[in-house]
């Protein structure tokens, strides 16, 4: 007899509520199917009510969301733009697109967030040699957030444009505030892996209200006011859909519950695998209330299993987990690039593991993930 397979489990599915359906509906019902239109414009809304920056400009992803941040702040050729190494391409590609330099910093090791201690240190060396960064891009990794504080204070004292990249950490606050409060331009993502998704999407956001309406132009191929197509300069087809703007106004009514399920299932992973020796979750800095986009792990030499066998035997039993991120700074295309730290990086993507945290995900699920895990683990 052939074996049937068990359910998939992907690594964070996308998870509708109901009222999107009803929302995209209503906009073929009034045809504004075009990437403009009443759709978008609450989408904006509601994401400034949520994120309390004073307006947003939605785009077609969070990668173009950087780029106009970056090109709204002045970056050029040669400048400077540093950041934590731990991150996505789309975090960092965008400032080869003006023709800057990356600089890769390490990340903290509990929450691989860059680490503010050694970005003071290369700032403070970067005044004495004239060499600061134009910008400097913060990631809010896997829904951990940032200290917006201490950034918003070095940027004082440093002059830098601060860009914060929450695209992995909408829904989550540190000290009362949503993530990227307090920076020039916040990156936010609703690609179909994120915790709430458009399908393919994402916003900038600012209190600047005349960067973001210089957004909204440049995402519209910069066309200047006139009955024909006037130019004079260039831009991008980087709008939201009007379609896609509907599933993200359903989809931010269920945010909180989705934030809490993540949160459920972090604490359910936490508390069974958490007793295993050599595995180590993340943990929470004061202040901070993660959303646990996605749940990861630490595995150490006691677990006496290593991170690849455990994907490869959840993946054989039709569950996908993930690698953490590699760092930039060990990525072929910036094998040229500065980087400044240890190995902190390095380490966490040699023995890391992101395991499947979709807020559709039930228990047992999750059982059936821990079960594995368990029975690759030394004995206890």
């Amino acid at each position: 007899m052939q074996q049937v397979s068990p359910d998939r489990i992907f690594l964070s599915s996308p998870h509708m509520g109901g009222a999107e359906r009803v929302l995209v509906e209503e906009v073929f019902a009034s045809n504004w199917i075009a990437p403009t239109g009443p759709m978008v414009t609450r989408f904006e809304e509601d994401l400034a009510r949520l994120t309390g920056m004073g307006h947003v400009a939605a785009l077609a992803s969070g990668t173009a969301a950087l780029h106009l941040a970056l090109r709204l702040s002045d970056i050029g050729p040669g400048d400077e733009v540093w950041g934590a190494t731990m991150t996505f391409i789309g975090g960092v590609a965008p400032i080869l697109y003006l023709g800057a330099k990356p600089v890769f910093l390490d990340v903290d090791p509990d929450d691989f967030l860059i680490d503010l201690d050694l970005l003071e240190t290369q700032l403070k060396a970067a005044k004495a040699n004239g060499t600061l960064p134009k910008a400097l891009i913060t990631t809010d990794l896997y829904g951990h957030v940032v200290d917006g504080a201490r950034v918003a204070a070095l940027r004082r004292d440093y002059g830098f444009v601060w860009i914060s990249d929450t695209a992995e950490a909408v829904g989550a606050y540190r000290d009362g505030r949503h993530a990227g409060a307090g920076a020039d331009f916040v990156i936010l993502s609703f690609n179909g892996n994120k915790i709430i998704t458009t399908s393919g999407g994402g916003a900038l956001a600012s209190d600047d209200a005349e960067a973001i309406d210089r957004a909204r132009f440049l995402s519209t191929q910069a066309r200047d006011p006139a009955p024909h197509y006037e130019h004079t300069t260039f831009g991008y087809n980087y709008r939201l859909s009007n379609v896609c703007a509907a599933i993200g106004v359903g989809q931010l009514q269920v945010l909180s519950q989705r934030v809490a399920r993540r949160r459920e299932i972090h604490e359910l992973y936490r508390e069974r695998l958490g007793q295993v020796p050599g595995f180590v979750f993340s943990g929470e800095a004061p202040g901070m209330q993660a959303n646990r986009w996605l749940t990861t792990m630490r595995i150490g030499s006691q677990a006496g299993v290593d991170g690849e066998t455990i994907r490869l035997a959840l993946e054989a039993d039709n569950i996908e987990s993930r690698p953490l991120w590699k760092p930039m700074h060990m990525q072929p295309i910036f094998a040229g690039a500065d980087y400044y730290g240890g190995n902190v990086a390095e380490q966490a993507f040699a023995d890391g593991l992101c395991l499947p945290s979709g807020s559709s995900m039930t228990d047992g699920d999750v059982a059936r993930v821990c079960t594995i895990i368990e029975d690759l683990a030394t004995p206890r």
